[in-house]
């Protein structure tokens, strides 16, 4: 009981307390000092006018479905080559895989800025040698969305690749020897028995991987701030340079809301869709 009463009071402490700042402050002129006076919808309105906020939304939906995608097959398939009895090195390469998810997103940022750099990077070294032009992998918009996909992927495959193998591993083996005296091969085993199985699994990896793409932010400021110039500011960034560097608090919140709406409709649909697919 003591536990529970505790769990209300940090979830209270740390989600609804600033939820409902954050609620209050979207309908005033709050700057982050001083007093603020109640403006009504003004922020709102404000923000469906910006197309600087449709940009950042439209980046931040596009770093999602390609993230989100690329991320499921490289995790699942990562996670049932591990699990195969014809994989060796299984504890190794369970480190190195993992190794992404225990570094911070900004290390992760600054590794990548390194790789990708235009004049230093390793990555237009190899093309260089090679005897191809270097690539504008920082200054060209398109380009640049890709490196942050893949140093997206590659933070975030890790923990749902340890989600997959506890998945994977559960799948009662009776089955695939079934359909292998069937005669089902490697591919109708996979297709037939361990994606129905693994279904709620994949829900969840789904879900998490969708949300955190519409959070991304530590990772894409490291790596190269949104740029070139705005081309690739996410949501989150957005709100960030809002709320801190203009100091307009209020309408950062704003946009908050809307964010925080737009993650609630994600997940709703989401689980829609999984309880259809269920029944």
């Amino acid at each position: 009981m003591a536990l529970a009463g505790l769990n209300i009071v940090l979830f209270g402490l740390f989600f609804v307390w600033p939820g409902s700042l954050g609620l209050i402050y979207s309908f005033t002129d709050y700057t982050g000092i001083g007093t603020f006076e109640f403006i009504g919808l003004d922020n709102y309105e404000q923000l469906f006018g910006d197309p600087t906020f449709y940009r950042a939304l439209t980046r931040t939906l596009l770093f999602a479905a390609l993230s989100v995608p690329l991320m499921y097959v490289v995790s699942l398939s990562i996670a049932a080559l591990l699990v195969s009895n014809y994989t060796r090195g299984k504890a190794a390469a369970k480190i190195i895989f993992f190794f992404p998810w225990l570094i911070s997103p900004i290390v992760a940022g600054v590794i990548w800025r390194w790789m990708f750099g235009e004049s230093f990077g390793f990555v237009n070294y190899v093309v260089s040698e090679l005897g191809a032009d270097p690539l504008a992998w920082q200054t060209d918009p398109d380009l640049a969305l890709m490196v942050v996909v893949m140093a997206g992927t590659w933070g975030g495959t890790a923990f749902n690749m340890l989600i997959f193998i506890a998945a994977l591993k559960n799948v009662p083996r009776a089955y695939y020897e079934a359909a292998e005296i069937d005669g089902a091969n490697s591919w109708q085993r996979f297709r037939h028995i361990t994606l129905p199985s693994i279904a709620p699994t994949s829900f969840l990896v789904i879900l998490l991987s969708s949300l955190g793409a519409m959070k991304e932010f530590a990772m894409v400021q490291a790596l190269n701030g949104g740029g070139p110039g705005t081309s690739n500011t996410f949501i989150i960034q957005y709100i960030y340079e809002t709320g801190f560097q203009r100091a307009d608090v209020g309408y950062a919140s704003a946009v908050s809301m809307i964010l925080l709406a737009i993650l609630l409709t994600i997940a709703l649909l989401q689980m829609w869709v999984n309880r259809r697919r269920a029944a």
